[in-house]
């Protein structure tokens, strides 16, 4: 039967010397024998044990759990039990980096729109991202309460123009006209925005916001901070925010 010293079986297995030696100090790869210089020998059954610990390994399970496993003189309620937890592990660790890389391709996109990159700007962008949920929940509500007076609307200039009621689209103006300003001061009440100068959030006047030139994303705006005219991107307004008092403009 063959005999394979620690170098030769590290060889096979793909592994360092060192490798070896740890699994014979952790008990779970013994040596079959000892030559008589005191030279550790392996078996044929012993490299069978190297590969599946090996194999055991490149599937991320922990020394510990090979140990037991390999303890067990019915291992096979145990192997299925860890390889169960094991794949648990490695599901949560993709789930945590798939969330990692999409914040990265996310930062990246917007740092495309940037014209100068510093701390402070990566930093706005940071804040916008863990922002964004937020944002978008202000924008569905809006959405919603939106689409049904703009269907009464489209509704009531159909029928003016092609039956001449007139009168309905009067009735329907005031009966949006009150909705549509109270739509608009929870817009104002629930945003704010970031200077791209001076980094401060801050809360502009009704007046500037609702006639400002606007992107999705941004608003032409002058910082009550800094005094910056220009696009500021637009977050949702936080009651304790860390980065700014969000003082509102005179």
């Amino acid at each position: 039967m063959s005999k394979y010293t620690t170098g030769e079986i590290a060889k096979l297995c793909g592994v360092t010397v060192r490798t070896v030696q740890y699994y014979d100090t952790r008990g779970i790869l013994i040596p079959t024998e000892l030559s008589e210089g005191g030279r550790r020998l392996y078996s044929e059954n012993d490299l069978k044990r190297m590969k599946i610990i090996c194999f055991l390994r490149d599937l991320g399970l922990p020394i510990d759990s090979i140990s037991k496993m390999l303890a067990e003189d019915d291992p096979e309620s145990v192997i299925s039990l860890l390889l169960e937890q094991q794949e648990n592990l490695l599901r949560e660790e993709i789930g945590e980096r798939k969330q990692k890389l999409d914040k990265l391709e996310s930062l990246r996109r917007d740092l495309k729109d940037v014209e100068k990159i510093s701390f402070e700007s990566i930093g706005d962008i940071a804040y916008t991202m863990s922002n964004r949920k937020k944002l978008r929940k202000i924008h569905i509500t809006m959405l919603i309460v939106a689409i049904p007076f703009s269907v009464l609307e489209w509704t009531a200039i159909i029928l003016w123009i092609m039956k001449g009621w007139w009168w309905l689209f009067v009735i329907q103006a005031v009966i949006s006209l009150p909705a549509i300003a109270a739509l608009s001061k929870y817009y104002y009440d629930k945003v704010a925005y970031i200077c791209p100068k001076c980094h401060t959030v801050f809360i502009p006047t009704y007046r500037e916001m609702m006639f400002a030139r606007h992107t999705p994303s941004t608003r032409r705006l002058t910082c009550t901070s800094c005094g910056h005219h220009g696009f500021c991107v637009e977050v949702a307004k936080e009651e304790d925010n860390p980065r700014s008092d969000c003082r509102k403009a005179d």
